[in-house]
């Protein structure tokens, strides 16, 4: 490698951390500053400069221009600030950085972009060549970016997606980061304010759907599985029409997981069983209404609806009598024709519910009588003063939680929520809010952000190089994260802090593998599964 290729690579360029012997060595002599700085002190001076961007946009690309530059740098410095810098390299920020993608492109970031315009033997092409020069991928995130976040279909430039999700994977489970591969399928947009962009960089035509769509999707799963074997395929914001259904194709005969729909099913899930301890409940006896019936909405009961079964022993179809849909039409019923395949598995009898207005929120809680809310919907305020009151009065302790990120999009604020209920409310949301304090107790609100399961399930599957993720498999990840905290203290938090990624990730990484170890789906040796996921961790310095 010659020198300017080193410097240039963002995984071998140190800056000026490089020694004065490797300098000579790798003929660096006049290609850098004279002054020799340790990563502590490259760190710290990035993180000043971090500091003295004016907002979170302009500091979000500042570290993605380190990324680009010094990856060890990058993840060095985010791990010293985690709690403030997750959301400027994830949510809420990245949903800026999707939207303002073609103005502020700079590099590929070592992406792959494929197109569905391209042949089956270009696309094979393209990754094996890239299998080439980087044959030891363990991940890949695959987005064809049409339902990012709360914002919608947004093309290509959903491709900052991929790569903030695998970011976090590092940043949190300390998954290698020359290991992993963020993906974007180029299938055109619907979003015309994009096809009218002179500087959008994506296919400018409608989406393609369809058995052409489903053709293109066979042909990545085919050509990276055959590339990578044992790679975990992690599909990130799909639409609504296709993330359930290529996650039911491939689940069962490819390592692969759905963060949208499993990763957020699984936080709830972690939050839900917090929640009941804090109300000395069991999860099985808790009345659960989702406001949103969309992708994470129907992940959310999926998961909630496998956890209850388990912890209860009861049959699935007694547990869906306590779980309740409520979408853009209003409580999800079968006198509804047009309901998706996931909605259809919630949906109630009509006759069931007498005279209720099934559009009237306020009202399908009074009959309904829910112990828990929880929002997946992306409407701002939707949890109004009426329906949070409606929740204190049918529930002496109810579990509320608005979910919809960014902040913006969140259902209700925090403080609402625990002033409408005199504090009686136990709140988890899914974006960072800052403790409130009422009454003379603060209340420290849990985010039930997905970073605190999806690192360390997809580190735990590739540490036991599992067959598949199971269902066992998210069950172990979920109570792992609610085992760690303390719910007896009045106004705790019911899930992990930020700062304690690291920690979370290695309990769920274990966690993992002992379950996968117990279905007999890992296919290698694991003598000890906590030693083998802290072999597996990374770590950010130089070698």
């Amino acid at each position: 490698m010659d020198a300017l290729t080193r410097l240039n690579n963002a995984m071998t360029n140190k800056g000026t951390a490089f020694t004065k012997a490797e300098r000579e060595a790798y003929g660096l002599e006049g290609l850098l500053p004279p002054a020799i700085q340790t990563i502590e002190q490259q760190s710290e001076q990035a993180y000043q400069q971090f500091l003295a961007k004016a907002d979170a946009m302009s500091q979000h690309l500042f570290l993605m221009g380190l990324y680009d530059t010094n990856r060890v740098l990058f993840y060095h410095l985010i791990g010293a600030h985690v709690t403030e810098m997750l959301p400027v390299i994830y949510t809420p920020t990245i949903g800026d950085a999707v939207i303002r993608y073609n103005e502020d492109y700079t590099s590929p970031k070592d992406a792959l972009f494929l197109s569905i315009n391209d042949s089956t033997s270009v696309i094979q092409r393209i990754v094996k060549q890239r299998a080439t020069e980087t044959p030891h991928i363990k991940m890949i995130v695959i987005t064809d970016g049409e339902g990012v976040l709360g914002i919608g279909d947004w093309g290509i430039n959903g491709v900052n997606i991929a790569i903030g999700k695998l970011a976090v994977y590092t940043v949190a489970a300390k998954v290698n980061p020359a290991e992993v591969l963020p993906v974007v399928l180029d299938v055109g947009t619907n979003n015309e304010t994009l096809i009218n962009d002179p500087f959008y960089l994506g296919n400018r035509h409608e989406r393609v759907r369809g058995e052409r769509f489903d053709t293109f999707i066979e042909t990545i799963v085919q050509t990276m599985t055959t590339n990578y074997p044992n790679v975990l395929l992690h599909w990130e914001d799909f639409g609504r029409e296709n993330a359930a259904r290529i996650l039911e194709k491939y689940r069962n005969d490819y390592l692969t997981f759905n963060d949208d729909i499993q990763g957020t099913g699984i936080m709830v899930v972690a939050a839900a069983v917090s929640a009941s301890k804090a109300a000395n409940i069991k999860l099985p006896s808790q009345r659960i209404l989702i406001f949103g019936g969309g992708t994470a909405g129907i992940g959310v009961a999926t998961q909630l609806l496998d956890e209850m079964s388990r912890q209860s022993g009861q049959d699935e179809a007694v547990i869906k009598q306590q779980l309740f849909i409520y979408d853009r039409f209003g409580l999800v019923t079968t006198e509804h024709e047009d309901l998706t395949d996931g909605q259809k598995q919630f949906a109630h009898e009509r006759s069931e519910l007498g005279d209720l207005d099934t559009t009237d929120l306020v009202a399908v809680i009074k009959q309904l009588k829910p112990t828990m809310l929880i929002g997946a919907s992306g409407v701002t305020g939707a949890f109004t003063e009426d329906v949070v009151r409606a929740m204190a009065e049918v529930s002496e302790q109810p579990a509320i939680i608005p979910l919809s990120n960014p902040t913006r999009l969140s259902e209700a604020k925090p403080e609402d929520i625990i002033k409408w209920t005199n504090g009686q409310a136990l709140v988890v949301t899914g974006s960072p809010f800052a403790p409130v304090d009422y009454k003379g107790v603060t209340y420290t609100i849990g985010q039930a952000n997905n970073a605190l399961l999806y690192p360390g399930l997809g580190l735990g599957a590739v540490v036991c190089q599992a067959e598949r993720i199971t269902m066992g498999m998210l069950s172990a990840a979920a109570n792992a994260v609610a085992n760690l905290v303390d719910t007896s203290v009045v106004g705790a938090p019911l899930l992990p802090k930020v700062a304690d990624l690291q920690h979370a990730s290695l309990a769920v990484a274990t966690a993992v593998v002992k379950q996968a170890v117990s279905e007999k789906l890992n296919t290698i040796t694991i003598t000890d599964a906590e030693t083998a996921v802290r072999e597996k961790m990374w770590e950010a310095t130089y070698h």
